[in-house]
């Protein structure tokens, strides 16, 4: 019997394509440490996201063909990933300099569950084995400390801010500074302010992604976000009704007018389904609004989210659905949310250079 060899291996592992870059995962070099012992192989297969949807059939894939080889026998097959970065920030930046991907959570107006998509989404990518951190630019109306059901007060330590953790999450938040009866009323310059020092003096530490939850609109905090933060992408969370989908297309202009990705739309609250009448879907808020604006505007349509008490009864005692309730059928819109998403970094990271900075000039 001919000895199996590494390439042979190789081989065997071709035709396996990746979906996103229409290549075998071979020539795309996501195969390594091919070990050859008599009659057991064992390999690598590295990502370019713990969050890839197609994880668990590339492994299933890679031990059948592995195993259909004359003289193997046994075939070890570990996944792991690297996340790509898709806004090539500079690690001795100053500026979120752990930080792999950096996606803008926003909305053209408050009120459609901007906050609620961001806690989940960043929980969902969380449990996909990523490091995940989770900011709240909002300093207006900071909600993420409910939703994530986390309290206290951040440490410093060498002149830098420790996140609070909640959910294996990194979070940090205005609200963790204020009472819950106290206004913030603050201008331009604080605002500012305080969201540069979210940017710059907090320890996030290594992170794949940092999921910041955008205040409404496209006011002081957007504008310094976006013109300071190394935005990998940005996502729109809309609702189905004329007004909603209006200000979602203010946002979208904003991300586009300072070349910050837009990787689509999600429309929240798209339907309402009984509990006994699984099969029945109600649009209370319209129905299609989302897919018609991404597709006139040119970008992709993420999915509709639908209308779960649980949603709204966790969020407000602190029990994300994704968290709480893991295998309800709106944790899994979320989970697939994540994985596009993903999806969408990665292949941003392979197809866009990194470019120098440019000054932006902003017309008032």
């Amino acid at each position: 019997m001919t000895p199996v060899t590494r390439d042979a291996v190789l081989d065997a592992l071709r035709p396996i394509i990746d979906p996103d870059f229409g290549k075998s995962i071979v020539d795309l070099g996501f195969v390594k440490d091919v070990v050859v012992e008599d009659a057991k192989v064992s390999l690598t297969i590295e990502l370019t996201t713990p969050a890839c949807p197609v994880k668990a059939e590339f492994e299933r894939a890679a031990r059948e063909r592995v195993l259909a080889l004359d003289g193997v026998e046994n075939v070890d097959v570990t996944m792991t990933a690297n996340t790509r970065d898709a806004a090539h920030a500079q690690p001795d930046a100053e500026v979120l300099p752990g930080v792999k991907n950096t996606i803008a959570v926003a909305s053209g107006k408050g009120g459609v569950g901007k906050s609620t998509v961001a806690v989940n989404l960043a929980l969902a990518l969380g449990k996909t084995g990523a490091s995940v951190g989770l900011m709240d630019a909002d300093v207006y109306g900071p909600s993420i400390p409910l939703l994530m059901g986390v309290d206290g007060r951040p440490q410093a330590t060498d002149k830098k801010v420790k996140p609070l953790d909640a959910f294996g999450v990194k979070v940090m938040s205005m609200g963790f500074f204020v009472t819950d009866d106290s206004p913030v009323i603050w201008r331009g310059p604080m605002v500012h302010g305080l969201v540069r020092q979210f940017l710059t003096d907090v320890d996030w530490g290594e992170l794949d992604y940092l999921v910041v939850d955008m205040p409404p609109g496209t006011g002081d905090a957007a504008l310094t976000l976006t013109q300071q933060a190394p935005l990998a992408g940005a996502i729109i969370v809309t609702t189905s009704n004329d007004l909603s989908l209006t200000d979602a297309r203010k946002g979208l202009r904003m991300f586009k007018q300072v070349q910050v990705p837009v990787l689509g739309i999600v429309e929240n609250m798209s339907y309402f389904t009984p509990p006994d009448l699984p099969d029945r879907k109600y649009h209370i808020f319209g129905e299609g609004g989302g897919k018609r604006t991404a597709e006139s505007l040119g970008v992709d349509f993420l999915g509709e989210i639908p209308i779960d008490p649980r949603v709204v009864e966790g969020g407000d005692q602190g029990r994300p659905i994704v968290s709480d309730a893991p295998d309800s059928p709106t944790a899994g819109v979320f989970r697939k949310l994540a994985g596009t998403v993903a999806q969408k970094l990665a292949q941003l990271a392979e197809s866009t250079p990194p470019a120098a900075s440019a000054d932006i000039t902003w017309v008032s």
